[in-house]
């Protein structure tokens, strides 16, 4: 089975043995070269050397036996003589002489046993040519010596001492015979001493190299191994990596190759499983996000017990509708009024989500949407909606030009313009429904007030109305215009709405007039001096034209003049009067 088809453990393992196996090597064979040096050592050590040593003492006992016999003879020739002291210089002569013939011996054994040693590549010629020198010399020694020893005792007993000096010079001259010998086997002797030290040193070159040369042939291959495995193990890991970036990035259309059976293989399968069920989960949600808001989706799937409980929460609603919707489409077939619809949604969808915020539904040519926990603080819901109010807004001029382009004619029958309307208050939050359908929505007063605010600009002539709730959460944020004070139904309790004028210090001096003056007119309305009221709404029309407040308010005064108000009028318009 190929190498890359095993498993992660057994790829370990593997390198690990191989590893071991190498080491071993490399340590028998330093074991082995190392025993062959230390063989090699002990020879020098245990024999040639010690045979060189023999060699020279052998020479040094020659000298101590003729220092013997020398004084040997001179305590016979003394008058009268002294035979004890005689008999004691004849023992040392006698053991020198016995002794050189010990050295001679013990270094003749040690080169045999280094010719027998088959360990060793030493010169055995050589050293059989010196062993058979060694014995020659010393049997010739002993040859030479032996006749004119007992002439020299013979004469010493005798006191001549001319014939005695005589017969000493001449075994001097043997003595001095053997010493050369001995001198040039030892040359040759210490020849061989070198050449096994060369040897020896040659020896442990050599097991240096090997040792190295296998060392770092060793680590060639097992890092050749590891560097096999681990690419095998790393560039399937690395593959990982990068399709979990492009998951983590939101792309899911590029599966891992896999190129091994290990468990990382067995981990980029299960990976190319999950991502193809990713793959699948987003074309759910994706699907729900055209249908449910996307924030929605991901909130019910990351905490579904919310959906499930319901949570009572401080919101922010916004309702916009289409104004001359029903004229516009009185006139338009299926097609085109779907079209439109689409182009209309798609556009002022925009800001919302722009802004954070989450469309909850659309109704006929009405767009439901809100802003607050979880999805948003609830410090920021209340300015997010106001921004996405005024961008919309700021959509009416360039969607007024493209709906006739949509249609293919030259003019809308009727001018679309928008209403919306925003309140912030407490509202349940959950999913509505039955067994068969529900759907993820808020419920309470905060939404029937954005519902009605909404309605309410048709009859104001405005765009944005808030509540106070909003109006006070938005704080100093934006310019505001008081239009009135509202009772909705089902409300007792009237509140004043605002309008949304735009961005803090966005107003021209002309809409900063018309607040001047609106305010004014307000103010003389509910103290029920109409008449310094319709002044005031009437200057604030000369600062803006067709302002629909104004003229709203300058309408309402003239009915009141001519039906007056009761006395516990309160300045309020209460929608259920209507």
């Amino acid at each position: 089975m190929p190498i890359f088809n095993q498993s992660i453990r057994r790829k370990i393992v593997g390198i690990a043995l191989g590893l071991i196996v190498l080491m071993l090597v490399t340590a028998i064979l330093s074991m082995v070269m190392s025993s062959q040096v230390g063989v090699l050592l002990d020879e020098l050590t245990n024999r040639y050397i010690p045979a060189y040593g023999d060699l020279a003492r052998a020479n040094i006992r020659s000298l101590e036996r003729a220092v013997a016999l020398r004084r040997m003879v001179m305590t016979k020739m003394q008058s009268p003589s002294d035979e004890e002291a005689y008999a004691a210089r004849l023992r040392e002569f006698e053991e020198a002489d016995r002794k050189i013939e010990e050295e001679a011996e013990r270094a003749r054994a040690f080169i045999n046993a280094i010719i027998d040693d088959p360990r060793t590549p030493s010169d055995n010629a050589t050293l059989a040519r010196i062993e058979t020198r060694i014995e020659t010399a010393v049997t010739e020694l002993r040859r030479d010596m032996n006749e004119d020893h007992a002439k020299l005792l013979k004469q010493v007993d005798a006191k001549q001492a001319a014939e005695a000096r005589s017969t000493l010079e001449h075994l001097d001259a043997i003595r001095d015979q053997f010493n050369q010998k001995i001198d040039v086997i030892r040359a040759d002797m210490l020849k061989q001493v070198y050449a096994s030290t060369s040897q020896v040193i040659r020896h442990q070159h050599q097991a240096i190299i090997i040792s190295g040369v296998v060392t770092v042939l060793a680590a060639v291959v097992g890092f050749t191994f590891a560097l096999l495995v681990s690419s095998g193990i790393t560039r399937p890991v690395r593959l990982l990596l990068a399709g979990t970036r492009e998951v983590e990035a939101g792309r899911f259309d590029k599966p891992i190759t896999v190129s091994t059976q290990d468990e990382i293989g067995e981990l980029a399968s299960a990976f190319n499983r999950m991502v193809e069920q990713l793959r699948q989960n987003e074309r759910i949600r994706e699907t729900f996000g055209r249908y449910i808001d996307p924030k929605v989706v991901q909130g019910l799937i990351d905490r579904p017990e919310v959906a499930i409980d319901g949570q009572r929460r401080v919101m922010t609603i916004m309702f916009c509708d289409m104004s001359g919707f029903t004229s516009m489409s009185e006139g338009m077939t299926p097609r085109g009024l779907v079209k439109v619809m689409n182009h209309y949604f798609t556009v002022m969808s925009g800001p919302i989500r722009n802004n954070r915020g989450v469309i909850d539904k659309y109704i006929g040519d009405a767009i439901m949407s809100y802003w607050g926990p979880p999805f948003i603080e609830e410090a920021e819901q209340a300015e997010l909606a106001c921004l996405a109010a005024i961008d919309m807004a700021d959509q009416v001029p360039e969607l007024q030009k493209q709906l006739p382009d949509l249609l293919g004619i030259r003019a809308m029958p009727a001018p679309c313009d928008l209403r919306i309307g925003i309140a912030t208050g407490e509202v349940l939050t959950g999913s509505i429904g039955s067994d068969l359908m529900m759907s993820f929505t808020v419920m309470g007063d905060a939404v029937n007030l954005a519902s009605r605010l909404e309605a309410v600009n048709k009859a104001y002539g405005t765009r944005i109305l808030i509540a106070q709730a909003t109006a006070d959460a938005i704080g100093p944020r934006f310019e505001l215009r008081e239009i009135d004070r509202l009772a909705v139904v089902g409300q007792s309790v009237p509140q004043p709405v605002f309008e949304v004028l735009g961005r803090a210090g966005a107003l021209t001096v002309a809409q900063e007039t018309l607040r001047k003056h609106y305010a004014e007119g307000l103010a003389a309305y509910r103290a029920r001096s109409f008449d310094a009221a319709g002044a005031a709404f009437n200057a604030a029309l000369e600062s803006v034209p067709g302002d629909g407040p104004s003229r709203t308010m300058l309408a309402r005064i003239a009915q009141l003049k001519v039906n007056p108000p009761a006395a516990d009028w309160d300045g309020a318009w209460r929608m259920d009067s209507k």
